[in-house]
């Protein structure tokens, strides 16, 4: 939870409404990421990962109450992924000693239906003992200036974050970046070169490191 306990990388942007700005925007914001909330992966199901907003402090809920969302001008909230995969060196494993124990009852190797029936047994079975690999990622959302903060290092799991903010709050969701900066200030993206002086252009190409750094 590095918005509460420390700092890591993060990606900041900026949010335009894709429709007219919302007249209540604390309603608005947690009646969109109610919308788009985590829900827990069906191991019933073949799905392997799911998605989701969740409360910073509590990635098990989703309710947003006021009290947990809103700290002054900004809302924290995260964003959940859970992953649930049956490691296929485990599905072999298990699958060979059926295949043994099979063979030894019926004095024959199992046929090739047989074999994948079990497969997809063992794979329900071992998919109700799996324990899912879960990643929080915290949102910090300034309501004054509609910028927001993704506290995530994956260029990957960032865009997945902003995607969902899109889809949940109908929203442009821009980065801020120098080349969006200048293009906003009307600045000509080829001014934003480096310059002589930065690159070190204006040293005689011939000096010496007394030149440099000064007699020894």
């Amino acid at each position: 939870m590095p918005v509460l306990r420390g700092a890591v990388t993060f990606s900041r942007f900026r949010t335009e409404p894709a429709k007219d700005a919302p007249s209540d925007v604390k309603r608005w914001l947690t009646k969109g990421l109610k919308s788009h909330a985590f829900e827990p992966i069906d191991r019933r199901s073949e799905e392997e990962r799911a998605a989701g907003f969740v409360e910073l402090e509590n990635p098990e809920s989703s309710e947003f109450a006021t009290g947990n969302l809103f700290y002054g001008e900004y809302a924290l909230f995260a964003f959940r992924i859970d992953t649930l995969k049956v490691p296929g060196s485990m599905m072999k494993s298990e699958l060979d000693k059926w295949s043994a124990a099979f063979g030894k009852e019926n004095g024959r190797p199992p046929a090739r239906a047989e074999k994948n029936k079990q497969r997809a047994e063992l794979k329900q079975l071992l998919r109700q003992r799996a324990v899912p690999r879960t990643s929080v990622l915290d949102v910090t959302w300034n309501l004054k200036t509609q910028t927001v903060q993704v506290w995530a290092a994956s260029r990957k799991t960032v865009d997945e974050i902003c995607v969902a903010l899109e889809g949940a709050l109908a929203v442009k969701v821009i980065g801020i970046t120098p080349a969006s900066m200048a293009q906003r200030a009307g600045i000509d993206e080829k001014a934003l070169g480096p310059t002589a002086e930065l690159i070190g252009m204006d040293l005689p190409a011939t000096a010496s490191v007394e030149d440099a750094h000064g007699e020894a």
